[in-house]
């Protein structure tokens, strides 16, 4: 259950971080989590890709440019 709480609040951050870089900072908890989760996952499959990553830090580095890259994308379908 810890790791589930722990899980969602570093993927609720990143979603954050993520937010303020795109600009898009009024977001709520689940969403920012959601959209931090799903980032992770894009940044995970872009970092096997380039055959980049490992550590925890480029982890929620890749992670933050994977949810980055969904926040774009979602702003592009949008319109």
């Amino acid at each position: 259950m810890i790791k589930i709480l722990v899980f969602l609040l570093i993927g609720a951050l990143i979603g954050c971080i993520a937010g303020k870089i795109m600009g898009n900072e009024k977001q709520g908890f689940i969403r920012n989590a959601l959209l931090g989760l799903v980032g992770s996952f894009v940044g995970g499959m872009i970092g096997n890709l380039l055959k980049i990553g490992g550590g925890w830090i480029s982890g929620i580095i890749l992670s933050v440019i994977g949810a980055c890259l969904v926040l774009f994308l979602l702003e592009k379908l949008k319109k």
